[in-house]
């Protein structure tokens, strides 16, 4: 489906000249020709992104684009501002304002195309991002296997999450359930920047499970790296009498007191070096089914599939 702009601007010869220049590269416009017009569209229509001149009458683009960030309809679309001033006052009123970016007019189509480009690559790419972790979610991370599948480059993938993390949650509660969930998203993230560099992606997928993306070569060493690491800063996260007893003590659903290991992480590694995958789906499931062999070691662990494809 394509990509929705809302075009909004007094001058119609230039609403044209955009709107024209937009349609040929593939979105669906529609224009509007002052800023009252501009905020009824946009709740109705939901645009991706707003082209937004400053220079209006009843209301001028500084108000528009304020109002659109506090309209929880509009709060998240994209807004590049049109401006007929180079001044920085006006830049800066505009981001102020809550504009992504703006574009200085005149103005050249390829430029105006490039820059309606690369704010909606960001904004889809912020859409997809942990609020948790600031990680990549499901999307980039299908998209990422199924690059290196398509490409047929050898690759790793790395399933990580943690052990015994929902007794941790309610007990020790969400607070400190997501400290430690961040503290895992930086532990992973250094392992895998530390042995695959620019080569490496770690991605989260929700909760407490990640997915990490390597050369071979080193998927066994990220993993290593991840539970001494994680084993190492785990004791900041309990209470001394916790670390003392070597276990935490939880209610069931029929309030029967159980003893509980302390949280641990688990990874299971999937790789290329001694077979081929045919889909994303693949590949993660056989990294699924490693993390599980990794779940039955007690403590941090992980488990790395060896067998060859028949």
């Amino acid at each position: 489906m394509p990509e929705t702009i809302l075009v909004v601007d007094d001058d119609p010869d230039i609403a044209r000249f955009v709107e024209v220049n937009l349609r040929s590269a593939g979105y669906d416009v529609a224009v509007a020709s002052d800023g009252e017009e501009a905020l009824q569209r946009a709740s109705e229509m939901r645009p991706d992104l707003v082209l937004l001149d400053v220079m209006m009458p009843r209301i001028d683009g500084f108000e528009v684009a304020q109002r659109l960030r506090r309209n929880p309809v509009t709060a998240n679309t994209s807004i590049i501002m049109l401006t007929a001033k180079a001044l920085s006052t006006d830049k800066v009123l505009g981001l102020t304002a809550g504009a992504d970016d703006y574009i200085i007019k005149p103005f050249d189509p390829i430029e105006l195309l490039a820059r309606v480009k690369g704010t909606l690559r960001r904004a889809k790419e912020m859409r997809n991002l942990s609020p948790l972790t600031g990680l990549p979610g499901n999307i980039r991370i299908q998209e990422e296997i199924e690059r290196m599948v398509r490409d047929g480059h050898s690759f790793a993938v790395l399933y990580c999450d943690l052990d015994n993390f929902k007794a941790y949650n309610d007990q020790k509660g969400f607070v400190r359930g997501d400290r430690l969930i961040q503290s895992t998203a930086r532990i992973i993230q250094d392992a895998v920047a530390e042995f695959a560099g620019t080569e490496g992606f770690v991605g989260h997928v929700g909760g407490d499970d990640f997915v990490a993306i390597t050369p071979p070569d080193v998927a066994e060493e990220v993993a290593k790296r991840i539970v001494e690491r994680f084993d190492a800063q785990i004791h900041e996260f309990y209470d001394p009498e916790d670390l003392q007893r070597g276990f935490v003590e939880v209610e069931d659903r029929k309030g029967v007191l159980q003893r509980l290991p302390l949280v641990g992480v688990s990874s299971g590694i999937a790789t290329t070096t001694t077979r081929r995958f045919a889909h994303y789906g693949e590949a993660v499931a056989v990294a699924t089914e490693m993390k599980q062999f990794a779940k039955r070691e007690s403590g941090s662990s992980y488990a790395i599939d060896r067998r060859a494809s028949t």
